[in-house]
């Protein structure tokens, strides 16, 4: 399906709606956080030279051999950048074309400088600090180490009142776009859900429009709590058109919840599981972007689109977030599924080997120009 014709269409289609793009709003909450990029180091060669442990069970291995007594392990910062699923997917968002308006935690009462870059090509508004993220990357992934517990400032009551109900039910109510992200790490994030299906979605008027859910990581929470986010997301289907995104590990950790049966990890495997956790969790579309390619289903059916060849990745952390942002942007659209997983797996591809985050021009040349 990943045709250089197709790529070509698509990309064409994309600098068609430049202009429409920019007629869109969309409204993304509600997290922030702090992202410090590090490696950690193996061997120290001098003050300015080190080697790096590559792979995570290299590091996996040197915290197990402390077990009964301690050891140091040295994290050299990379980069520090705006964090979170919500800051880094709506930043994506206002470069590829859209007016974006932000509500999470990026400082309180003064915005975090980390944002101030972020404030001027969104509007931004913050109700509480920033969490804190060591994201130690690795040649085969990432452990990210947080600290979150200024998230739990993020709540209905504390949004009515340090920003207000009337304008957040203008937001919720008028933008083509709607995501909440990163509920694993707001731990009143379901209440909040349910204040909105109880006091502002009997009010909505106009047409359907979109909303995203991405869960972000789900493992540490209880069984019980994600089945509820679950069926609070259904519940917004009666309003929206509602999209959930997982990554793969996520897919894996909702079939548990879901009690289907294990599937092997390969791209049959992941289509499967995709379509059942459709079919229980029946949303107007689901889609699932391992590390090199992505599924969507729709009407109980699947589309798969393989991503860019990315030899030499400058940065892993945010490459979910970037994919979201490209999949929703062809969603509001109107591209097919494999159009839109194209949209995305391209944007994602793009900001993990140039570590920045894409235009559509960036998009179209590189749908153009397919790296393999």
């Amino acid at each position: 399906m990943n045709s250089p014709e197709f790529r070509h269409n698509c990309a064409q289609k994309l600098e068609a709606n430049v202009s429409r793009l920019q007629q869109m709003t969309s409204f993304v909450g509600f997290d922030g956080f702090v992202d410090e990029i590090v490696q950690a180091v193996d061997k120290r060669e001098s003050a300015l030279s080190y080697q790096r442990l590559p792979v995570i069970s290299d590091f996996s291995d040197r915290i197990a051999a402390a077990s009964g007594r301690s050891t140091n392990i040295e994290l050299v910062n990379q980069l520090i950048k705006l964090g979170g699923n919500g800051p880094i997917m709506a930043n994506a968002l206002a470069a590829l074309g859209l007016k974006v308006n932000y509500l999470g935690a990026l400082g309180y009462p003064q915005l975090h400088p980390v944002f101030r870059g972020f404030s001027q090509s969104a509007d931004v508004f913050s109700i509480a600090e920033p969490g804190h993220t060591d994201a130690v990357e690795f040649e085969d992934g990432k452990v990210m180490l947080v600290k979150s517990v200024s998230l739990n400032e993020i709540t209905w009551p504390n949004i009515k009142e340090r920003f207000g109900a009337e304008r957040f039910g203008a937001l919720f109510g008028n933008c083509d776009l709607v995501a909440f992200v990163n509920w694993t790490m707001i731990p009143f994030m379901s209440d909040i859900w349910q204040s909105l299906i109880d006091e502002l979605c009997p009010h909505l008027e106009g047409p359907r429009r979109t909303i995203f859910f991405d869960l972000a990581d789900p493992e540490k929470r209880p069984l019980e709590d994600i089945s509820r986010a679950l069926a609070l997301m259904l519940k917004f289907q009666e309003h929206f058109d509602v999209i959930l995104g997982l990554n793969e590990k996520e897919a894996c950790e909702i079939g548990v919840v879901l009690g289907l049966k294990e599937r092997p990890s390969t791209v049959d495997g992941l289509c499967e599981l995709a379509l059942e956790i459709q079919a229980r969790v029946p949303v107007e579309t689901l889609v699932v972007h391992p590390v090199t390619y992505a599924l969507a289903v729709t009407d109980a059916t699947v589309s798969v689109i393989e991503g860019p060849k990315v030899r030499k990745p400058l940065i892993t952390t945010g490459a979910g977030d970037h994919f979201n942002s490209g999949f929703c942007l062809g969603k509001l659209l109107g591209l097919t599924d494999s159009e839109s997983l194209l949209t995305g797996v391209t944007t994602s591809g793009f900001y993990v080997g140039n570590a920045k985050t894409p235009g559509i021009p960036d998009l179209s040349r590189m749908m153009q120009h397919w790296p393999v």
